[in-house]
């Protein structure tokens, strides 16, 4: 049974929010929200926790996994960065952008694409994830909150309690977010490269959608 912790948007409860944190800390999946839809979570050191995620997803070792960071100079602990990649990352963030970006040899090889060695990251803009990477002090993994056999992401707390009450163990309500997933943007190739188009404009950011 999942813990369900109703949280402020704007000024959360920091008592809830440190609960949520430490059923993070003790392997704990949760759904948190963020600036494009519902997300799930785990800490990044947890083996078991990683491949939980996955199995709640629905999801193989193929599927990019997010790091959910605080800021760009976490996620530059992460992933090899190069001036022109920096400048674009700067840009969109925060903000609901995937970054596709060289993993560093921080990143565990289990959660990093098999065969490319790379990680998704990105830096959410939603006070209530923010805050609860400040407590935990490092990145999050995370992956959209996409239902089984459905194609647009989860963005009702309540609705996402009642169909995962047995498999989260933590469900932070901070109301509805929007429901479109991030836009995923391909650094890794000469010019970057639109994966999926979400709610973040890709063209604001001078990227093509071709």
């Amino acid at each position: 049974m999942s813990q369900y912790f109703e949280v402020h948007p704007d000024n959360p409860q920091p008592r809830l929010l440190k609960q949520a944190a430490q059923i993070l800390h003790a392997g704990g999946i949760a759904a948190v929200p963020t600036d494009s839809s519902y997300a799930l979570v785990c800490h990044l050191d947890d083996k078991d926790a990683a491949e939980n995620l996955r199995r709640i997803r629905g999801v193989d070792d193929k599927h990019h996994l997010t790091l959910l960071c605080r800021d760009l100079s976490e996620l530059a602990s992460y992933a090899r960065v190069d001036n022109r990649q920096y400048r674009l990352l700067k840009s969109g963030t925060p903000g609901p952008f995937t970054f596709i970006l060289e993993a560093t040899k921080e990143v565990p090889r289990r959660v990093s694409h098999p065969s490319r060695r790379t990680i998704g990251l990105r830096v959410p803009d939603h006070r209530v994830t923010q805050e609860l990477l400040a407590l935990l002090g490092q990145p999050l993994l995370a992956t959209t909150l996409i239902a089984s056999g459905q194609t647009q992401p989860m963005n009702d707390p309540h609705e996402i309690r009642e169909r995962y009450q047995k498999r989260l163990q933590a469900v932070v309500d901070a109301g509805a977010c929007p429901a479109e997933p991030t836009t995923v943007i391909d650094l890794t190739t000469d010019e970057p490269r639109l994966v999926r188009a979400g709610r973040g404009d890709a063209r604001a950011l001078g990227v093509s959608l071709d």
